[in-house]
C-alpha cells in the first residue's frame, strides 16, 4: 500500500542535511500525520578495493557522532556535477592516496529508507596504483590492505561497524565469485 504525501515542510537545512516534516495519510483510512524526514543532499559512494595481491583497502578510523573505531572502505559525498562512480574514484584517492583501477558498480541501496532518503552507491576494482600521501590527512588513523580471513574476523569481532562498508564487504562476500574462502 502506497502512504499519501500532502507536502512537506523544512524544519531545519544546511549543505549536509535537511530535516523535514512530511504530511503523510495512510491509505484505507488509517490516518494522516506528521512524519520526519531526513534529507540528504548529495548521495555517497564508497569503493572496495580488492586486489588479489594486496588484499582490500581500509582505513581505521573514529566517528566522533558515536564515539567508536572501525574499519571503512573509503567513501564518502557526491559532488554537484559528479557522478556515484566518479566521487567514488576521487575519495579513495583522497583518503588513501591509491587511484582504484576500473570501478564496477556493485549496488545501490538506502540505507534507513523509513525515515531518509540517503543514497549509497557501491563500488568495486581488482586494482589500485599508489599515487602519494592521502590529500586529506584527517580521514583516518591508519590506512591497511588486510586480506580477507582478517577482515571476516574484523566483522566478527565488530571492528566494521559503518553501515556502507560493512554493507559493501558483506555483498563482495556473498555475492562475489573472486573472494575465495581462504583470502
Amino acid at each position: 500500500m502506497k502512504w499519501t504525501v500532502h507536502g512537506e515542510r523544512v524544519i531545519y537545512d544546511s549543505p549536509w542535511v535537511r530535516l523535514t516534516l512530511a504530511d503523510i495519510e495512510l491509505p484505507g483510512g488509517g490516518g494522516r500525520f506528521d512524519h520526519h524526514v531526513l534529507r540528504m543532499p548529495a548521495q555517497a559512494a564508497g569503493v572496495v578495493v580488492d586486489d588479489p595481491t594486496r588484499g582490500v583497502l581500509l582505513l581505521w578510523r573514529h566517528r566522533f557522532v558515536t564515539d567508536s573505531w572501525g574499519w571503512e572502505i573509503p567513501a564518502g559525498r557526491v559532488d554537484e556535477g559528479e557522478s556515484p562512480i566518479e566521487a567514488g574514484a576521487r575519495e579513495t584517492l583522497e583518503e588513501t592516496g591509491w587511484l582504484p583501477g576500473p570501478l564496477r558498480h556493485l549496488n545501490t541501496y538506502f540505507p534507513h529508507n523509513g525515515s531518509s532518503d540517503a543514497t549509497f552507491n557501491l563500488y568495486v576494482t581488482g586494482s589500485a596504483t599508489f599515487i602519494g600521501e592521502p590529500t586529506d590527512p584527517y580521514e583516518s588513523d591508519r590506512i591497511e590492505w588486510l586480506s580477507w580471513p582478517h577482515i571476516r574476523a574484523a566483522i566478527e569481532s565488530g571492528d566494521v561497524r559503518d553501515g556502507l562498508s560493512l554493507t559493501a564487504l558483506l555483498w563482495v562476500l556473498a555475492m562475489e565469485n573472486s573472494v575465495t574462502t581462504d583470502g
